[in-house]
């Protein structure tokens, strides 16, 4: 039985292009890009040469390119950064759909620092409605953060528009855009954001690397004391392996994402309503159009989601409940309680996540053991 992995959201594989980038960074000699020997001028070259074709894909300068250790790293460096940096006041405004990475910085600023945090409700399939978000600026917000696309229920925001409400009031912008990159438009005049996060291994590049997208005209403070390196931002040692993976990783899936995005996407709509039509009170969870390609959720009343994990597991599917930052909590998703959904709904859900390889014979298949298994779950009373 050949294995189907759709977990994409979770992480994925290092490409084969990637392993053959960092090679010859993984075999050579000992290199720390701050040297000022050979070894280490050849390490601060290709450092310099990842920064440059990341800020390329982003059209931003190359300065403006922060490498950190991941999404969650650039999250908490951009929001906990630029609020502590900026002397408008003391409040910050987010959403209820946030990543925990982002949820949790907010809620360090309102701990340690006495910011007020506002979040944002969102509508039945995870939209933030732009009205509610004007009325919640305000003259001392410092920060607006909102993710592009969200990683449990695939909904895109309209994030362009909401950058301009932001702006309007003088309020940086930072979004999340771990999920979106490499599927929707990243760059950052056309969105019109100050600041934006990646994460390595979302793309095929390897664990323990993201970056950073400041503007130059935003004030950050750094979240980590120590040396000088990423011009004074993030200390520490640079990952030199790290960079180069990101850059080529970033490349590849931006430029298989505008080939194959429209093909993934109809292939997401086809399982989609396969399962709609095919599974007893399935429920679709997030937007049934604004989605991104790669991204189909639902819940299924009756049943257990974990349960339902297992049962596909057995038959070679994998796939998720939710965030993987979640994983093993009893708690039902607070991204699906803030959709309305009941939260004995929304322990039964399951998240089906995909790449550019999938075909219309593996979402068939799965659409098939899915079916199976949810009247299996069912048949012994959601257990």
């Amino acid at each position: 039985m050949t294995s189907l992995y759709l977990d994409a959201a979770a992480t994925t594989s290092i490409r084969r292009e990637v392993l053959e980038a960092i090679w010859p960074h993984l075999s050579g000699p000992p290199a720390n890009p701050s040297s000022t020997h050979d070894a280490g001028s050849l390490a601060s070259r290709a450092l310099e040469d990842a920064r440059s074709r990341v800020a390329a894909v982003f059209g931003v300068r190359a300065s403006e390119v922060i490498f950190t250790s991941g999404g969650t790293e650039a999250d908490n460096l951009a929001i906990k950064g630029i609020a502590l940096a900026t002397p408008r006041g003391r409040h910050v405004v987010t959403s209820t759909i946030e990543h925990p990475a982002v949820l949790e910085s907010c809620a360090y600023l309102a701990r340690h620092h006495g910011f007020e945090v506002t979040l944002v409700a969102v509508d039945g399939v995870g939209l933030v409605d732009p009205t509610e978000l004007r009325a919640a600026l305000r003259a001392d917000t410092t920060l607006c953060t909102i993710m592009y696309a969200n990683n449990e229920i695939g909904t895109i925001q309209p994030i362009t528009q909401l950058a301009e409400i932001a702006h309007e009031r003088g309020v940086p912008f930072h979004t999340d855009a771990v999920q979106a990159a490499g599927w929707l438009e990243v760059s950052s005049d056309a969105l019109g954001v100050d600041a934006l996060s990646i994460s390595g291994h979302k793309l095929g590049a390897p664990h323990g690397v993201g970056a950073l997208i400041v503007r130059g005209r935003v004030l950050i403070e750094a979240q980590q004391s120590g040396g000088a390196q990423e011009r004074g931002r993030r200390a520490g040692t640079e990952n030199v392996v790290g960079a180069v993976g990101l850059a080529v990783a970033l490349e590849l899936a931006v430029a298989e994402g505008q080939h194959h995005g429209e093909r993934v996407s109809q292939l997401r709509d086809a399982f989609i309503a396969e399962v709609l039509t095919t599974v007893p009170d399935a429920i679709l969870t997030g937007s049934p159009t604004l989605r991104l390609p790669g991204s189909a959720s639902f819940c299924f009343p009756g049943t257990a989601g974990e349960a339902i994990l297992l049962e596909l597991e057995a038959h070679g599917i994998s796939c998720s409940s939710g965030s993987a930052c979640a994983a093993g909590s009893d708690e039902p998703s607070a991204v699906l309680v803030a959709l309305g959904i009941a939260p004995e709904v929304a322990q039964t859900a399951v998240r089906f996540t995909f790449g550019v390889s999938v075909s219309a014979d593996d979402l068939s298949r799965t659409a098939g053991e899915l079916r199976a298994a949810v009247a299996r779950v069912r048949g012994l009373g959601g257990q």
